[in-house]
């Protein structure tokens, strides 16, 4: 019979490299897929890794270029969004137009693949027909957050074979199996920005210094002068540089007057949010509805009430209790109360 055939993105690192590892040694008939993102040394260093593991699994490795869709899909709208005053996530739209977007697209439509893996950590489940995106076992690393915009099509040929598996098993195989990667640090979050440049250089770098006012929130008391807007998220304390009698927080940003408006630790605190751009997993009709709520990766899921306008593909949420930091730009993701499925997701106004 036919060997079932899944394209691994690998990057060479150690989650994507066990990935490959896991399929191969289950029977699956294994190719790998490197996406090239930008032309640097840095890339050229991650096709090395990424060829050195697939020839010690002995399968073929595919490198595509997609430097041209990954600057205007992913580093144009990071750049867009902070000069906007909003906090962009280049992960959840690479997911979109690059890994789940054009690479998929190339495994399945050119290479003949009945599946495409990767190294996230989430679990696809199917429940009657239905495939839904579980937590995976290591709840630490789980990723579900940064999949709110798969969709059934894509969910019932994608494959996360390290759904079932902690960090430190992922990492005993690779030592185990002696894969060039066994030694791999995590990836950073920024594929773009490498250190010793930060995101604040490099927004400075891309739109200037521009000379504008700290404002303390509710007030117009001004108590300082910045550099440019773009240069803060909501919810930071450092690098404010402001002497006060409590510690400030960037609160708001107004693009328009280049103004950051700061405020206690209460003045981050909001009961609701609006977003747009809704996407569903599966089919869902419900208007109004009880889940878990994130607002960004790294924070626990807080209950509340889900009002979903499907005629204007928006929606609104009420927490049950005040959440911190709700940040323009950032994706609002909800999960069934009960058993933590994915349901969507949009991005907050």
């Amino acid at each position: 019979m036919k060997k079932t055939k899944v394209a691994v993105a690998l990057s060479g690192g150690l989650d994507s490299s066990v990935t490959c590892w896991l399929l191969k040694n289950q029977g699956y008939d294994v190719v790998s897929v490197t996406a090239k993102m930008v032309n640097d040394q840095k890339f050229e260093q991650i096709a090395e890794n990424a060829k050195k593991v697939s020839d010690k699994l002995e399968i073929k490795h595919y490198v595509i270029d997609l430097s041209k869709e990954f600057q205007r899909d992913v580093i144009d709208y990071f750049e867009k969004s902070y000069k906007e005053g909003k906090t962009p996530n280049p992960c959840i739209m690479c997911n979109r137009t690059i890994k789940w977007g054009r690479l998929f697209d190339f495994a399945i439509d050119e290479l003949g693949c009945d599946y495409v893996a990767s190294g996230h950590y989430a679990k696809i489940a199917d429940d009657h027909g239905i495939k839904k995106l579980y937590p995976a076992k290591d709840e630490k690393k789980d990723q579900q957050y940064y999949l709110f915009e798969l969709n059934q099509k894509l969910l019932s040929k994608i494959m996360f074979p390290l759904s079932e598996y902690t960090k430190d098993e992922i990492r005993a195989l690779a030592v185990e199996n002696n894969l060039p990667s066994k030694s791999s640090k995590e990836s950073q979050d920024i594929c773009f920005i490498s250190k010793p440049m930060t995101t604040k250089k490099y927004i400075t770098e891309k739109l200037g210094q521009q000379k504008g006012d700290f404002i303390l929130v509710n007030t117009d008391k001004k108590l300082g002068v910045h550099d440019g807007f773009y240069q803060y998220t909501i919810g930071q304390r450092k690098g404010i540089g402001i002497a006060y009698e409590e510690p400030l927080y960037v609160v708001r940003l107004d693009a328009q007057k280049n103004i950051v408006y700061v405020g206690t630790k209460k003045d981050l605190l909001k009961s609701s949010l609006s977003f747009n751009d809704l996407s569903l997993q599966y089919p869902f009709t419900e208007k109004e509805f009880d889940a878990n709520v994130k607002i960004r990766y790294n924070m626990e899921a807080k209950k509340a009430r889900v009002f979903l306008d499907f005629e204007r593909n928006c929606g609104h949420i009420n927490f049950y209790e005040p959440v911190s930091s709700v940040t323009s730009g950032q994706a609002a993701v909800f999960y069934d109360i009960n058993d933590k499925h994915l349901i969507g997701g949009g991005w907050i106004e």
